[in-house]
């Protein structure tokens, strides 16, 4: 039996089909490739260049490799995008999610772990945030994700699509192969990162006046290895029949811009400026998980939780990486 990976190209979805591959699971990977990166599949793994939400391509990948779950991962992920652009969010997000997950209920495949966001909450109420918080997304982004996760919920019960929806805060670090290469980049620790390595000037710092200790949102940091375990543990609770869940993936500690900025000088030893800017839309003052739900369904436990530790191994695979997985780029 074989695990669909979509968008196993990409940043998390990449590490997660490396981590199933080690573990002797046969697996196929579909991405279109307009944010993941080809020579971040693992060796040896099927792969299919295509949307998901082409029907036709998904009926004959579940046909050809005789597929009995799927790790969904394929999504556009940017916040401040999703503002500036909402439909192309919810074209390729939730039209092509929907077709997705609607072809592999007809090719029988019933058992589906969604990479899902802590933006389904949008500001919270309170810290650290459980699964019963209100659901009430601040961006277009956050709105997709829910959308998805409502349709699994009826699926559920409808067809008996069974599902893991893991809410995850912010993705970081890296492993020994396989890091965070996106363009443009998003996210801070990568851009910390580049201004180390005299890419960039200055830190872009959105927003000095939320209501947080430094003026500077707060986020959970949690390393991309420890996410990609629990998407394998929640397979494996969907396969001994466990009930469909959304789930907190987080470390429960909570890290500001600056406090993160101030790490990465300590971790790189070098000189890391920073620039004030106007607070971007959609952007939460505090999100910070309570996962003890996902710890005690899935047995999961985060083992690399501490944010120097998260930034060192950034650092070490950029270094190791400097072109990113695009080796034509100039040095």
């Amino acid at each position: 039996m074989t695990i669909l990976v979509t968008g196993g190209a990409g940043y998390i979805g990449s590490v997660v089909a490396e981590m199933l591959h080690a573990r002797g699971e046969q697996v196929v990977v579909l991405d279109n490739l307009s944010r993941g990166r080809r020579n971040a599949v693992p060796a040896g793994t099927a792969f299919y260049a295509g949307d998901i939400g082409d029907r036709q391509m998904v009926a004959r990948i579940a046909r050809d490799h005789d597929l009995n779950a799927c790790l969904h991962f394929a999504a556009f992920a940017y916040v401040g995008e999703s503002v500036s652009e909402p439909a192309r969010y919810f074209e390729n997000n939730v039209q092509q999610g929907i077709a997705l997950i609607d072809q592999l209920r007809l090719a029988g495949v019933c058992r589906i772990v969604f990479s899902s966001s802590c933006a389904t909450y949008g500001e919270p109420d309170r810290v650290p945030i459980t699964e019963d918080h209100p659901l009430r997304p601040a961006s277009p982004y956050g709105h997709t994700k829910l959308i998805i996760e409502r349709l699994l919920q009826s699926y559920d019960q409808a067809y008996e699509v069974k599902f893991v929806a893991l809410r995850y805060f912010n993705a970081a670090g890296a492993t020994r192969n396989l890091g965070e290469d996106h363009d443009p980049e998003p996210h801070l620790i990568p851009n910390v990162l580049a201004v180390a390595r005299g890419l960039s000037p200055y830190v872009r710092v959105f927003g000095s006046a939320y209501r947080t200790p430094d003026g500077t949102a707060v986020r959970d940091y949690i390393h991309v290895a420890d996410l990609a375990m629990a998407h394998v543990l929640a397979l494996d609770y969907l396969r001994n029949d466990g009930a469909s869940v959304s789930l907190n993936l987080g470390n429960g500690a909570g890290f500001s811009v600056l406090e993160v900025i101030e790490a990465a000088r300590r971790v790189t030893n070098c000189k890391i400026e920073s620039k004030f800017e106007a607070r971007r839309p959609g952007d939460p003052a505090r999100l910070v998980a309570d996962a003890s739900r996902a710890c005690s369904l899935l047995g999961w436990r985060p083992t690399q939780s501490n944010l120097h530790k998260i930034i060192e191994s950034a650092w070490q695979w950029r270094l190791a990486h400097p072109k990113g997985y695009d080796e034509s780029k100039p040095g």
